[in-house]
């Protein structure tokens, strides 16, 4: 996969030539990514959401330490990942921990609302979870703690398959249960790019 090295005095370019954040991905690819989360979620339960997300989040964690902290809040823009909308290649590692703090932070409350039979306020958008390029080191511990607040949702919640459900942009109205699966999955997509960033950073 080609990866290209991007230091942020470019990144205003590179900015200007991605798609604009909520842009989605390209249709054949959604229809195939929302085939395998469906069979994510008929093949899977509580006890597998919660070890794909505790894997993902190990690995990050490993992929984190074994960058060098100077490089950690550098911008790279590598090729787009599947899974990934366009707008969100030109990141740095902490940019990406806080895309996942915001997001796992948003996939904490949605699944604790509707397994107490609520329906959040609002709309779920990707454009409205992209991260601050001026995030720092603080971020690491910001983003394990968004971890927890994921788990501690799925694990305490009585029954994950509820009756309410929470729009997501790419896959329709999710009841907890889907949500849970969502959590790993999604990991799994920015653990992939951080891999890509730190490629890059060793060019």
């Amino acid at each position: 996969m080609q990866v290209m090295h991007n230091l942020r005095p470019m990144s205003n370019n590179a900015d200007s030539q991605l798609a604009p954040p909520g842009a989605g991905l390209p249709v054949i690819e959604l229809w195939a990514a929302r085939l395998l989360f469906a069979l994510t979620r008929l093949r899977g339960g509580r006890e597998t959401f919660v070890a794909r997300f505790e894997q993902e989040r190990a690995a990050i964690r490993a992929l984190v330490a074994s960058c060098p902290e100077a490089q950690r809040g550098e911008q790279v823009l590598i090729a787009r990942l599947r899974g990934l909308e366009d707008s969100s290649r030109d990141w740095s590692v902490w940019m990406t921990l806080d895309h996942l703090r915001i997001t796992n932070i948003a996939f904490a409350r949605v699944i604790n609302a509707l397994t107490h039979g609520k329906v959040p306020p609002g709309k779920a958008s990707t454009a409205a979870v992209k991260p601050s390029v001026s995030v720092t080191a603080t971020v690491e511990a910001d983003f394990e703690r968004s971890c927890d607040d994921v788990l501690a949702a799925i694990t305490k919640a009585t029954d994950l398959k509820t009756k309410v459900r929470f729009g997501h942009p790419w896959f329709g109205p999710l009841d907890a249960f889907g949500w849970a699966a969502m959590a790993g999955t999604h990991m799994g997509i920015h653990r992939a790019q951080i891999q890509s960033i730190m490629a890059g950073l060793r060019q």
